[in-house]
């Protein structure tokens, strides 16, 4: 077996260790590992092209990514700020619970697209959350705004996860109806979304307790620091 293609694991990890950007570090890699697996360069190049025309959630990014940066450029994330100063009774665990309550059911519909980390949590979730978290702790360290931050795409995520698998035609279903055929055991769709329902639910209500108990104690530190 021809394990010199493994080095492309390798430029990954490097990349990624010293914060190169991730977009020429996964490239790299994909030409190392074509490379040394004996592709001729056009057809390697080839391969690429094909993979990435054909993945449409990635032309999704490309298409949306510019328009998003241009947004945040003009000062989108400040925006975000301001509109959520103004919205006096909108606080951290409202936004934050209302938000995973849209992401997780437009994710049970199939829209897992319509959100994400790139297209919501950075440039309007995050900012909004901050400048909720700043009406209750004011002068958040750079680890409190870490934290809000991280809140902020673990609702999205979380919203995202336990969603989708709701949706007969996700492929997350459908790979796992064929890992159970592959043991004998015939499942529909519908049954295993139908399944999915109750831990979307719970995963609902864990994430809404964590968000509230988050909020909490930045209450409670604003209050020892009031004090």
């Amino acid at each position: 077996m021809n394990y010199w293609p493994l080095l492309g694991v390798a430029v990954i990890v490097i990349g990624f260790a010293v914060r190169f950007n991730a977009v020429p570090v996964v490239v790299g890699a994909a030409l190392v590992s074509g490379l040394l697996a004996g592709l001729h360069l056009p057809d390697l190049l080839g391969l690429l092209g094909k993979s990435f025309e054909s993945s449409r959630m990635l032309l999704l990014f490309v298409l949306t990514l510019p328009a998003i940066g241009l947004l945040e450029h003009a000062g989108l994330r400040e925006h975000a700020q301001r509109w959520m100063e103004q919205l006096r009774g909108l606080t951290l665990a409202r936004l934050l619970i209302g938000y995973l309550v849209v992401r997780e059911g437009l994710a049970m519909l199939g829209l897992t697209g319509v959100a994400g980390p790139a297209q919501t949590v950075r440039p309007l979730l995050a900012p909004m959350s901050e400048a909720a978290a700043e009406k209750m702790l004011a002068g958040l360290s750079d680890a409190d705004r870490d934290d809000v931050r991280a809140v902020a795409a673990a609702t999205d995520n979380i919203g995202r996860f336990f969603g989708e698998d709701v949706f007969i035609a996700l492929g997350a279903v459908l790979l796992i109806q064929g890992f159970y055929a592959q043991h004998g055991i015939e499942l529909a769709p519908l049954s295993i979304a139908l399944w999915a329902l109750p831990t979307a639910i719970a995963a609902f209500v864990i994430q809404s307790v964590r968000v509230w108990l988050f909020q909490r104690r930045l209450a409670r530190r604003a209050q020892a620091t009031e004090a």
